[in-house]
């Protein structure tokens, strides 16, 4: 096919799209559905009614064909291990007993079960059930969701392509089952896997499927000549069988390096690569192995991660040195626009002109529509849409928003000196031990207690005018009391003070920095039914007061024991947020920094002589190829010893990070210089305590004892077992006891019987140590 044609035949599609709905309609039916108070049926026909909603709005855009597969109760890569029966054998009776309870049983337990490990999607803050397999894991085909959700669609009269996690890639991100001996690869059961794909691809086929999408995103990381066959492998199997959709291979989030010519010579038919975040590289890879002849190149040339709109002309132009490279050239979003929210037009309270730099799913899905008739019709076809994307560019690029000379000229003058503690951690340890003189294996917490609906209403009625801010920073001090109250009456011995008055630990300093603008509707699924609104970072960032001073003060005011200063890192104030991308990041991460530098002095200067600085996105943000991991830990570990670098020895620094894998920033952990660090540990089965022991780490760690991201209530003696775990890696005078991750999103009932068992867990193990007082100074 020629280049004209080739921009002839240009259509538009997406990878897939966000679930919840405008209202967050799916949330509310799966949590009605765990408290009964909606039924399985009712819980179907909202999902149901949601699905035909998206697919005849993407279709009444112009997107030619719309994703299907990719909705989820909870998780795609679990509703992947449904697909293929990798079903972990505690779950066995539920699923077989009930599917549906079986499947929420898989992703949050039961008191009974444990759920799966949950971990990030690649460097998304999408967190999803990583499958368990083990040399005797049997594969089976499951494509009832697939071929449904498939024939849904095609009764509406739409052209549908069924998306589904690839073989490969779901292999790499598998686990061995906690039964399975060490050193089993989950990648060997590839051969195992291979022909339920193909029953699932033939049932797809059978019901209509002309294409189906697999997703193969891990091969945009390093990979070894050995998973790279694997891919060979897998495709040159599933491309030659005889009963089968047409195929096309997705990547996204990084270049296909290594994997473009394994899969360029794969006999499927089309490939669908990220032109975004790495259009230069996934350029030159296409042409050096002599483009896609006789294949579909799927484009990605708009932003799924991002919310800013399109460079029209810049997308113009990739596609156009695409065109002749491949046998059709179709236009879609870098990856899904799951990682976006739904729509901006929801946004009431943002400056239109403002409004006009951003773009959400629904714009997103206009936008590749708007590029692929251009591309196949000629620019003049769009040009009064070229005209007003060039006005637009042009009033963000010159908008005195952006720019603070003041901050700018600050985060100039910072030196190398900044960013490093007054005192060595051994002399720091001495001064902290003498000061808070804590028992061995401290309990504490991560920072929040439940947030609950009268919480929220509180707030809620702030904002809408319908209490005054006396009554409720009233409301506020009440639930600080009865927090502290609690902490000390179970027996924990760094307190917290709740956070009742935060909303979400990036918006709520996002709405009292510079640069920083919060949405209404802006909801984008972290995991499960956890939604979050990451605030969009427009311009230069700066402190113009103190955030938490005031509510830290006062609970530390009813009690002697230490209270923690809780604050989220620079890092992660990024990664959860909508970034600008009209500067270098480490640029945003040093002004970050300053800001919370100031806020941790005066917490300081308050008296506040724990401060937790919370940098869970650290391992999520980590480049996917090893070649820009080390410059991006060296800006993103300065960062954090810029905002903390201030304090007194005495002042202890904590801070935290969960469900990630650790094991790729071990040595970044260690260069933070943090004082104590918590991570997740309970799911994983305390593998990262072993992890940083096997590197030498020196400092203070607790690793969680109590998964809270699960309803379940883990027992005393279980919370001990895993303590126990933790000491045979790291000394007794090192660790802290502490749940996984912070506990708003957890009921009182389970908090407070958790937290007993965490506290007798604690003392049990505590008892039976040689010598009980060796923190003591």
């Amino acid at each position: 096919m020629t280049a004209k044609s080739a921009a002839a035949a240009a259509r538009a599609t997406v990878h897939g799209y966000p679930r919840q709905g405008q209202g967050r309609e799916l949330k509310k039916a799966i949590e009605g559905y765990w408290k009964g108070r909606v039924t399985a049926a009712a819980l179907r026909e909202t999902a149901a009614g949601l699905r035909r909603a998206t697919w005849r709005q993407l279709a009444g855009a112009g997107i030619h064909e719309v994703p299907t597969g990719d909705f989820s109760y909870y998780d795609h890569v679990l509703d992947t291990s449904v697909m293929v029966g990798a079903i972990p054998a505690r779950h066995r009776a539920a699923v077989e007993a009930d599917a549906l309870d079986g499947y929420f049983a898989m992703a949050r337990g039961t008191q009974e079960v444990a759920p799966l490990e949950m971990t990030k999607w690649f460097d998304t803050n999408y967190h999803y059930l990583v499958p368990e397999l083990g040399p005797d894991t049997v594969f089976s085909a499951d494509s009832g969701k697939q071929v449904a959700e498939l024939t849904e669609a095609l009764a509406l009269g739409l052209a549908a392509r069924p998306v589904l996690v690839g073989p490969v890639t779901y292999l790499l991100l598998a686990k061995p089952a906690p039964d399975v001996a060490a050193g089993f690869e989950p990648l060997t059961l590839l051969d195992r896997l291979l022909p339920v794909y193909a029953e699932v691809l033939a049932d797809l086929r059978a019901a209509g499927a002309e294409w189906v999408q697999l997703d193969e995103p891990a091969l945009v990381q390093d990979r070894t000549p050995a998973e790279l066959n694997a891919a060979a492998r897998a495709y040159r199997e599933l491309g030659g069988l005889t009963d089968r959709p047409r195929l096309l291979v997705a990547s996204y989030f990084d270049r296909l390096g290594d994997a473009l010519p394994v899969l360029a010579k794969a006999p499927v038919e089309g490939l669908a690569l990220d032109f975004t975040r790495s259009a230069a590289a996934n350029l030159d890879d296409l042409a050096a192995v002599g483009g896609l002849p006789g294949k579909r190149l799927v484009a990605g040339v708009v932003n799924g991660r991002n919310v800013w709109i399109d460079d029209f002309e810049k997308s113009l132009s990739t596609l156009g040195t695409l065109l002749g490279l491949a046998d059709r050239v179709d236009v879609a979003a870098s990856c899904s626009l799951l990682h976006v929210p739904l729509d901006v037009t929801a946004e009431r309270d943002i400056d239109p002109q403002i409004l006009r730099w951003l773009s959400f799913a629904r714009q997103k899905a206009t936008e590749v529509v708007t590029l692929a008739r251009g591309l196949a019709h000629g620019t003049d076809t769009i040009a009064a849409e070229l005209a007003a994307n060039r006005a637009d560019l042009a009033s963000r690029a010159t908008s005195p928003i952006t720019y603070d000379p003041a901050v700018r000229a600050r985060t100039a003058a910072v030196t190398d000196a900044d960013a490093r503690r007054s005192h060595p951690y051994p002399e720091r340890a001495a001064a902290q031990r003498a000061h808070l003189r804590l028992p061995l294996l401290p309990t504490t917490t991560i920072g929040s207690f439940p947030q609950t609906t009268d919480l929220r209403t509180a707030r809620a009625d702030l904002r809408a005018g319908r209490t005054g801010t006396a009554a409720y920073e009233e409301r506020i001090e009440a639930e600080i009391r009865e927090v502290i109250a609690f902490q000390e009456k179970t027996g924990i011995d760094v307190l917290v003070h709740g956070e009742p008055e935060r909303n979400d630990m990036v918006q709520y300093f996002a709405e009292q920095l510079t640069g920083y603008l919060a949405t209404q509707h802006g909801w984008v699924q972290s995991y499960g039914t956890r939604y979050v609104r990451p605030p969009l970072l427009v311009g230069d960032i700066s402190r113009p007061e103190a955030m938490t001073v005031r509510w830290t003060r006062y609970a530390q005011s009813l009690t002697d024991r230490p209270v923690k200063g809780m604050l989220t890192g620079p890092v992660t104030m990024l990664a959860w947020s909508f970034v600008r991308d009209d500067q270098p990041l480490a640029d945003t991460a040093r002004q970050m920094a300053l800001a919370l530098r100031d806020e941790v002095g005066d917490l300081e200067a308050a008296g506040t002589s724990v401060i937790q600085v919370d940098e869970p996105a650290l391992r999520e943000t980590l480049p996917l190829r090893e070649a820009g991991r080390g410059a991006y830990l060296a800006w993103a570990t300065g960062a954090f010893r810029l905002a903390t670098g201030g304090v007194r020895p005495a002042t202890q620094i904590h801070t935290h990070m969960c469900y990630a894998e650790f094991g790729d920033v071990l040595a970044a952990i260690d260069d933070l210089d943090a004082d104590v660090i918590s991570l997740e540990a309970a799911r994983s089965h305390m593998q990262v305590a072993g992890e940083l022991a096997a590197v030498g780490y020196p400092r203070e760690v607790g690793p969680g004892v109590y998964d809270i991201h699960s309803p379940r209530v883990p027992g005393a003696q279980e919370a001990a077992a895993l303590l126990r775990k933790g000491l045979a890696a790291i000394p007794a005078d090192r660790l802290w006891v502490n749940p996984d991750c912070g506990l708003k999103t957890r009921g009182w009932p389970e908090v407070r019987a958790s937290l007993a068992n965490l506290v007798a867990a604690a003392r049990e193990v505590r008892e039976d140590l040689p010598d009980r007082s060796s923190r003591q100074v």
